[in-house]
């Protein structure tokens, strides 16, 4: 049987804490070369919708340790707004009901059958989370207690999540440009964590005297700048942009996710791409020299140093996902499943066939 699974049966079966643990194993695979994954492609076309470009994405990578391949695949209606600013990549939920589209789809590499299949939305935030909580295990100071974030969206919550679970915070302060969604966002995190999280009206007095600064943001334009570097300090970004060129330039200790500096992107001829445009997005990524860094993987299986001291300047850009995170995140959530008996069985004769492909 193939089972069919939820986002909300993804957010019950599957913790941070057991996010970071599944990825620091699998991390050790890939920096091994026993793990493989693949860089994600976005095929984009123009649509119907102003100001609106069609992208269908897919990643995928094999954890032969757990047995398990996984593809993720979005079929997403991108738009790049201006708001509070900052150019920022948004997408629309335009499937019927107002609805997002992006689905996990995970193999057995012993029968080739499909396992599982559910949404990506809770799994791609927890992921996330996860992967800039492993580089604040390895790259902030062991006393780290302060952070300042800045963001207040669906990517902050799961940020403060990892972090907590790596060191023991003590307060956090959170700017956004929107001064609602900051001040619900820090209630709701201060009585989902039992931290303070303090709501502030400036990026700077977010980030003054942090041990730890995370960015997690829409923006694909810099939202922490050089001058906001201090010694001893973590820096952290979901996206390359985030941080300003010479900020990252005044780090001790730069660390990337991977060096797959982009996408591959396959576009219909003469589409515009925001995010290809000179200094935004991931025309930022030319002037970090990718191949040079090293990468967290590298870290967790020993082939690298993580922090040295209590003075440098670490610096952790999670510059591009792999579909190698969702088999190995994937393979906790299906075995929980199987376990607890969560979601819905079909038969697998549905999405085999007895024709040679």
């Amino acid at each position: 049987m193939t089972l069919i699974l939820s986002n909300d049966d993804v957010e019950r079966l599957l913790s941070m804490t057991e996010c970071l643990d599944a990825l620091e194993d699998a991390y050790v695979e890939l920096a091994e070369g026993r793990g493989v994954t693949r860089v994600r492609s976005d095929c984009l076309t123009p649509t119907g919708r102003e100001g609106a470009v069609y992208g269908l994405k897919s990643m995928d990578g094999v954890l032969p340790k757990q047995g398990i391949g996984a593809v993720r695949i979005g079929s997403d209606m991108v738009t790049w707004p201006r708001r509070d600013g900052k150019l920022r990549r948004v997408k629309v939920p335009a499937a019927p009901g107002g609805r997002y589209v992006g689905l996990v789809l995970l193999f057995s590499t012993e029968n080739c059958e499909p396992l599982a299949i559910f949404p990506d939305g809770v799994m791609q935030r927890i992921r996330v989370g996860a992967t800039n909580g492993l580089a604040a295990k390895y790259l902030a100071r062991e006393d780290a207690k302060r952070v300042g974030i800045l963001g207040s969206g669906w990517q902050a919550g799961t940020q403060l999540t990892a972090i907590c679970a790596v060191r023991d915070i003590e307060t956090i302060r959170c700017f956004s440009p929107n001064a609602e969604n900051r001040a619900a966002f820090s209630t709701e995190m201060s009585a989902t964590l039992g931290v303070d999280v303090t709501p502030v009206d400036t990026p700077e007095a977010a980030v003054e005297g942090a041990d730890v600064v995370m960015c997690a943001s829409s923006s694909i334009e810099n939202i922490f700048f050089e001058p906001w570097v201090e010694p001893g300090v973590h820096l952290s970004s979901i996206k390359r942009p985030e941080i300003e060129t010479k900020a990252i330039q005044r780090a001790d200790k730069v660390v990337i996710h991977t060096r797959d500096a982009t996408p591959m992107h396959i576009a219909t001829k003469g589409l515009e791409l925001p995010e290809r445009t000179e200094g935004q997005g991931w025309a930022m990524t030319e002037a970090v020299d990718m191949a040079k860094l090293t990468t967290l993987p590298e870290i967790i299986a020993g082939k690298a140093q993580g922090r040295t001291s209590d003075e440098e300047v670490t610096c952790f850009l999670n510059n591009l996902g792999m579909g190698f995170q969702f088999a190995a995140a994937g393979a906790v959530v299906y075995r929980k499943a199987k376990e607890t008996g969560a979601g819905r069985d079909l038969p697998t004769d549905w999405f085999t066939e007895d024709v040679h492909p």
